[in-house]
């Protein structure tokens, strides 16, 4: 643990996590989140399956009317996954002049601006929505970037119109933006015109085709949440938060994946024939249960392992962690138990989450388990979370408890051996 190879990588894992621009694209999405989840849970109501002899679809029709009622769940949509680029191109922008000190608001604004200004226009004179939503996400973030960057560095020239004493903050701001604005839009526009008449392609396509797809379509591999969740956990166990650090890199590749499930399914497509295996709710409902490394199977683990021994300091620790686990809150276990370079506990806090991510994806990709097709709250807990991302199949949640007794099984005799380390320490 103390050699180079370790000592480097936890510098580079540090500045990653530190790294202003994917800090503030971090935030960005975390801004957005509660958008996001009631966009989905709107869709997920609007087709909601039938339990038993009951269908809540029907039953609403009934009162309703046949559709009528489903179209405040399509107004969500429309102001929450459907512009999901813009928004994260306002949201990024916003959290990255913050760090920097500057005109927040003002940059947001022109990053939206700019964004819109991309969005290539329809035949009637309207904007391309398949643009403004998670197909636009890559260019939401580079703009939000660039444009933020080039605010800060023309408003720190002083390239700005001051206004005297008195004048209302407010206008201050609005004024000190006015020329950066301008040079800002100018630099856009000139762009879009360029690319426009040389390519004839917007620069939405250029960046999906280039970029966004390719990406999207290893991260929707096996291969890759294996490495997603092997790279979390190793950064967990030497005290690093790996989900905040992965995050700013994984959202754009994973939200991409879940809309386009979520579109599907409010089409009345069934969850099972959705395409996408891979994405964020996969990961949070089937293998970060109860937090990172699964510890809700921990837990488990230890109250059967020292059912006999109530005042063990793991049992101490897992009676404080339990309720917070429950909605998978974990860091009173990794840092109180702890897990944090423990090496006894390296192997199952790794070797977990990879066997729940295979067994997860094999179940999804033989039909076995529905699809996930909807986004729920990360505290939702373990079963609830099952059965309604999988769009309401009981399904799910037997996939939740197949993995928490594998989890639980291996956990067992590392909890034994560690439970055993601890009582010879203490006796010598």
């Amino acid at each position: 643990m103390n050699s180079s190879l370790m000592q480097n990588f936890i510098k580079v894992a540090g500045f990653i996590g530190s790294q202003r621009h994917l800090v503030a694209v971090r935030d960005g999405f975390i801004s957005i989140m509660p958008l996001i989840i009631i966009g989905s849970l709107a869709i997920l109501i609007n087709n909601f399956p039938p339990l038993g002899g009951f269908s809540f679809v029907g039953w609403m029709d009934g009162i309703f009317g046949e559709g009528n009622w489903q179209a405040v769940g399509g107004s969500i949509w429309n102001g929450t996954f459907a512009i999901l680029g813009l928004l994260v191109a306002f949201s990024i922008a916003y959290n990255l002049a913050k760090s920097y000190g500057v005109d927040s608001l003002s940059a947001a604004l022109i990053s939206a601006g700019s964004y819109i200004m991309l969005v290539p226009w329809t035949e009637d004179g309207g904007l391309t929505v398949a643009w403004l939503g998670a197909q636009g996400l890559f260019v939401g973030i580079i703009i939000s970037i660039i444009t933020t960057e080039l605010f800060r560095l023309l408003v720190q020239s002083k390239l700005t119109i001051s206004m005297p004493e008195g004048v209302p903050e407010g206008v201050i701001k609005s004024f000190r933006a006015l020329i950066p604005a301008t040079i800002i839009l100018l630099l856009i526009g000139l762009f879009q015109a360029i690319i426009s008449v040389f390519i004839e392609l917007s620069v939405f396509e250029i960046i999906f085709q280039v970029i966004q797809q390719p990406l999207q379509g290893i991260g929707n591999t096996l291969p890759a949440a294996i490495v997603i969740a092997f790279l979390n956990h190793i950064l967990w166990f030497f005290g690093l938060h790996g989900t905040n650090i992965i995050g700013s890199v994984i959202e754009p590749l994973y939200l991409p994946l879940i809309e386009e499930n979520l579109e599907m399914f409010k089409n009345g497509v069934p969850a099972t024939e959705v395409p996408n295996l891979v994405t964020k709710p996969f990961l949070d409902s089937f293998v970060f249960m109860g937090g990172s490394g699964t510890t809700i199977a921990l837990l488990i683990a230890i109250f059967i392992v020292l059912r006999h021994e109530q005042k063990h300091p793991y049992n101490e620790v897992a009676k404080v962690g339990a309720p917070a686990s429950l909605f998978n809150i974990n860091e009173p276990v990794i840092f109180g138990l702890p897990i944090v370079l423990n090496p006894i506990m390296l192997i199952p806090f790794i070797l977990v989450p990879v066997t729940l991510t295979v067994m997860s994806y094999v179940a999804l990709a033989s039909g076995i388990v529905p699809r996930t097709v909807a986004i729920v709250p990360w505290t939702t807990p373990p079963i609830l979370s099952g059965y309604l991302v999988t769009g309401g199949s009981w399904r799910g949640i037997a996939l939740q408890i197949v993995n928490l007794a594998v989890a639980i099984a291996i956990y067992i005799p590392f909890v034994t051996a560690g439970a055993r380390a601890l009582k010879q320490n203490k006796e010598a």
